[in-house]
């Protein structure tokens, strides 16, 4: 009776370890791959508790996280000749557990070295402008290329972008002179257009000028006014022709006048005194012309 209690007593304890033994716990962020008397089962094992057969099955867990793997740099030379370095980095995670456990024998080590194949491969396709400018395109061209294999594997690739373009110090001077060049001929096409367009201005100004010759004056006293208000300047004033124009005009009225005047009379007519400085004027050319015609009369009689 007693040997069988023991007999008894092992096989609990043994159904207890198996028990025990069997219960494999399943994270979040993991899926389980079983494989039974080494076959793997198509079956995924889920997060939480899981429940195995003690010495029959396997269970072999697969993280399915974005992985964030850096490429190393790789050396090599664009199709327009110039030779450097470029570093990346992939991002990238397990969609099918299965194929990633069974398809390939270390899938993190296979996807570190088709992104390094096909970052020499993308270098070597790719010209320096693109490198540096036009780096979206190669990223997605990049990504396209590490996703074509690994969709084999059941890894899907998120992204893949190029992180720095080392270059030679020699390149590098030529890139800085060619954009100090290009930043001059902007200057030069800004400073050019501007002058453009103040000539074009100033001869809409003068057309308008031109037209009315009042307008002139004004713009000549107002040159005045700015320049008279630093006191530690000596003004010179210029006569402009159009003034004398101006005056000009407004002299022909009152001669005429002044010679119907003449004509009637036999003598000149006393003017009053010119209020304005155009009247002034005025009153100058009409003595000057009676003048003229008293010493022709004279030497007539």
């Amino acid at each position: 009776m007693m040997i069988i209690n023991i007999v008894l007593g092992l096989i609990a304890l043994l159904v207890i370890w198996a028990g025990f033994s069997g219960i494999r716990i399943v994270n979040q962020i993991e899926r389980g791959v079983i494989f039974r008397l080494g076959q793997a089962q198509r079956k995924i094992r889920q997060p939480g508790l899981n429940l195995i057969i003690p010495g029959v099955d396997r269970m072999k867990k697969v993280n399915v996280q974005i992985v964030t793997m850096p490429v190393p740099a790789q050396e090599g030379i664009t199709r327009d000749n110039v030779s450097v370095q470029v570093d990346a980095v992939a991002y990238f995670r397990v969609q099918d557990p299965l194929r990633a456990a069974v398809q390939v024998q270390n899938y993190l080590f296979a996807v570190e070295q088709v992104a390094q194949t096909s970052l020499r491969s993308i270098i070597g396709k790719s010209e320096l402008d693109d490198l540096l400018s036009n780096r979206e395109e190669l990223n997605r061209g990049l990504a396209l290329m590490i996703d074509s294999p690994a969709l084999g594997w059941g890894i899907h690739i998120d992204r893949v972008e190029i992180k720095d373009v080392h270059l030679p110090e020699s390149m590098k001077r030529s890139v800085a002179r060619q954009a100090e060049a290009e930043r001059e001929r902007r200057a030069r096409v800004i400073t050019a257009e501007g002058e453009f367009q103040a000539a074009r201005k100033l001869a809409d100004a003068s057309a308008i000028m031109s037209e009315t010759p009042g307008a002139l004056q004004l713009r000549l006293l107002q040159t005045v006014v700015e320049v008279a208000a630093e006191k530690s300047s000596t003004l010179v004033m210029p006569l402009p022709v159009e003034l004398l124009r101006f005056f000009d005009r407004a002299s022909r009225p009152a001669e005429r006048g002044a010679e119907r005047s003449w004509e009637e009379s036999g003598e000149p007519e006393e003017l009053p005194d010119p209020a304005t400085p155009e009247l002034a004027q005025a009153d100058e050319v009409v003595r000057r012309s009676f003048a003229y015609h008293a010493g022709e009369e004279a030497d007539r009689r």
